[in-house]
Order: C-alpha cells, then structure tokens, then sequence
C-alpha cells in the first residue's frame, strides 16, 4: 500500500462484524472457531478449527488452508508461524486460517480418510454423499464461499519431495498475481482437478493458489520460510498488510508443462540427481539393479528442465514416478534463479517475522 492507500484506507468506515460458523468477529479482534464436521464410530467429535483475524477496516477475506491431506504438516507450522506475527494484528480484511482440514487423517498420519477416500479429490461435495463428499461439500459451503481468496497448502507424498512451487491456472489473471507475488522458486501454470478445492473454487470464482513444497509426515525449514514469506507477501499485493519499501527481488520461474520419469523396470534405484538440479535430454538420472543378479538399467531424462519432485524411496516398482521435471525458459539460468530465492528468503526472515526467528 501507497502514502495515498494508506490515507485512502484509514478514511474506511469500520468494517462489519465476521460472521463465521456459530461465532460473530467483532472488528479489531481474532478468535478460533470450531466448526463440527462429524464424529468417530467412537462417537469422539471431530471439529475444524479455523483462527479468524478480522482487521478494522474492510478488505479482502483471505483463507489459508493445510492438511488438506492429513498426512502433510509443513503447512500447519506455516501456519503456526503465520499466526505468530505481530503485523497480522493491524491487517486490513480478515485472514483466514485452517491448519488441519482433514483432521480424520491427520490423526492418523494418512492421506486418507478412513473409508481410503481422498477429501481432495471430493470436492465440491454432496450432503448425502460419502463421508468425503459430506466433508467437502460442508468445507465448501461453511467456509470457502465465505472467502475472497485462498492459499492451499500441501507437501508431496509419502516417501516424496517438492521443490518449493506455486500452482496456479493460467486462465486467472488475479490467481497468477498472486503466484507471483507468493514468489517460490518456480510458478507451474496447470489447470486444477476434477474433485479437488482448487477446481472448486475456480468454479467459483474465487482466485485460488496451491503452493506445494517438501514431503509427507516432514518438516522441511527452507519449505516453510518460503512458505511463510510467500502468504505475506501476497498479503501485502492485496493490500491487506502495509508495504514496506519495495526491494528487487529474483522473479519466479515459470513452467507450463511438466512430467514424471517413470521406472521401465523394478529393483532398487540409486538416484543422481536432488531438488531445484537442471537436466539435460539424456541426462542419467539414476540406476535400478536387482539384488540377486548383474541386471542394471539406466534412467535417463526424457526432456530437458528442473527437477520438481523426486522419489526418496530405493525400493522401485515397475512404473513407478521417480524424478518429476518442470521445462522452464532460461533453463541455463534456472538453478541461479533457484538459488538466489533461497538466500533472499533467509535473508528476509528476520525483517518478516520481526523479531528473532528461531523464537516464532
């Protein structure tokens, strides 16, 4: 925000109160809320929480979601750590945020729910659907209408990691802006999919980015600082937060195709190259031999790019993904590019939390 947003915004009538699930936010105030979403066989309830921040002057309504898969928690530290800065105190709009969607599976360090469905592949729901369809249509109608904008958080699967990304449709113009103001390492420009949040709220029209980074049942720190200085930063470009003096900043690469490297053979893998590498058509990606004879068989890329995600298992079967690559433009500069996010998000840190950051 400008001198002359800023004189704009301190002009605003007080904003409403935030009417969310059975409570009443009053303007200048945060609450948690629990929302009733059903009950274990044991007859234990089982809410969602959501910490609402509602600012006293009006604006965007931004919701931040993790554990939508119950089984990936780099997003509920993000969060936590979100929820302990000082600056979200004196936001304009009101934040949003759901650490543990799926908390059915996040009890059970699963993806899953516990009839093996996957709740991001259930929306936007049904009221007398299963219990995933039953969950997403409540998320949906309780929740997501409510909001302006949405962040997703999520990590890879289990024994899998992400480079640090942002996933966003190229058909929305408001959605790549905040990909871009996010600022991971690298933007993936991919239409959503069928039954999941992101396809239901871009049928809803409401500007939605996914940010993927790290794997399942793991905290990876540089996955979480990016993560953490990318909300506030789309905070920021949505003026909800006050703009401090703009710095250059290294601009995200951006990928519009994307595929997985699969094993041809089964065995155990070596594996060659990490997260965040430049490849090369041809390039030798890892070796799967058997145990029990000279059998050997090269991987090898079959296109040039970055490597996005990568399988952290040895134990392969046939078909399996192993190696996930982005192609991006300026591939020569990409790993720079890479690298130079990285230092500027630990060099950011302390100026984002404002205070020290081993104590948030």
């Amino acid at each position: 925000m400008t001198e002359s947003d800023l004189t704009r915004a301190s002009s605003l009538p007080l904003a409403e109160p935030f009417e969310f699930g059975d409570s009443i936010i009053a303007p200048g105030s945060r609450a948690v809320v629990d929302i009733p979403f059903g009950k274990l066989y044991t007859h234990t309830e089982l809410n969602i929480g959501a910490h609402v921040i509602h600012g006293k002057k009006p604006g965007p309504v931004l919701l931040i979601t993790a554990a939508l898969h119950g089984d990936e928690i780099n997003g509920v530290e993000i969060c936590r750590r979100l929820l302990k800065l000082p600056k979200i105190n004196s936001l304009r709009g009101t934040l949003v945020v759901v650490p543990i969607v799926n908390t059915y599976g996040f009890v059970q360090q699963s993806r899953y729910l516990p009839d093996r469905r996957d709740l991001n592949r259930s929306f936007p729901g049904s009221e007398k659907g299963s219990l995933g369809s039953r969950m997403a249509w409540q998320f949906t109608d309780r929740i997501l209408k409510k909001c302006t904008h949405v962040i997703d958080l999520h990590t890879g699967a289990i024994h899998r990691s992400n480079l640090p990304q942002v996933r966003a449709t190229s058909r929305d113009k408001v959605s790549l802006k905040m990909a871009e103001s996010f600022n991971a390492p690298i933007i993936i420009k991919a239409a959503s999919r069928d039954g999941t949040m992101r396809g239901t709220a871009n049928n809803l029209g409401i500007p939605i980015i996914l940010y993927e980074a790290g794997e399942a049942l793991r905290f990876d720190e540089q996955s979480i600082k990016i993560g953490v200085r990318g909300i506030v930063n789309v905070m920021h470009s949505l003026g909800m937060l006050r703009s401090v003096r703009k710095q250059d900043k290294t601009q995200s690469l951006f990928s519009k195709k994307s595929s997985w490297v699969r094993a041809e053979h089964d065995g155990i893998a070596r594996y060659y190259f990490g997260l965040g590498q430049k490849v090369e058509t041809g390039d030798v990606l890892a070796h799967i031999y058997s145990p029990y004879s000279d059998f050997e068989v090269a991987v090898t890329a079959t296109f040039s790019g970055i490597i996005i995600g990568r399988n952290n298992l040895p134990l392969i079967n046939e078909g399996e993904a192993l190696f996930h690559i982005a192609e991006v433009s300026a591939l020569d500069e990409a790993e720079k590019t890479i690298d130079a996010i990285s230092d500027e998000v630990d060099s950011a840190m302390p100026a984002v939390l404002g205070g020290e950051f081993g104590l948030v």
